[in-house]
């Protein structure tokens, strides 16, 4: 089973940063889950799929998969685009596109 290390993106519930800046190892899925028949529940039999390592840096995680003999991949992180403007940017005197309803 191969485990993946990346740097979880923010929700779309926050502003900030929070939680993004560690690195996460988990595992790919080995088995399809399925849907129980009387009650509708999604479950699977594989138990890797409920374990999350979080490290400081990519170096850490990969260090402890190779330690402990797990095939991984890393995933490149992604940086957030940040538009410097203000609020009151959207309402200045000499805006580049006209303001409407």
């Amino acid at each position: 089973m191969v485990a993946r290390i990346y740097r979880p993106a923010k929700t779309a519930m926050q502003s900030g940063k929070a939680k993004t800046q560690r690195w996460v190892l988990d595992y790919e899925p080995e088995v399809a889950k399925s849907v129980e028949p009387l009650m509708g529940y999604t479950s699977s039999s594989d138990m890797k799929q409920q374990i999350r390592l979080y490290f400081e840096t990519s170096e850490e995680a990969v260090a402890y998969a190779k330690r402990h003999g797990i095939p991984h991949r890393v995933e490149k992180a992604q940086e957030r685009k940040v538009r410097g403007s203000a609020y009151a940017d959207n309402f200045k005197f000499n805006r580049s596109a006209p303001w409407t309803h």
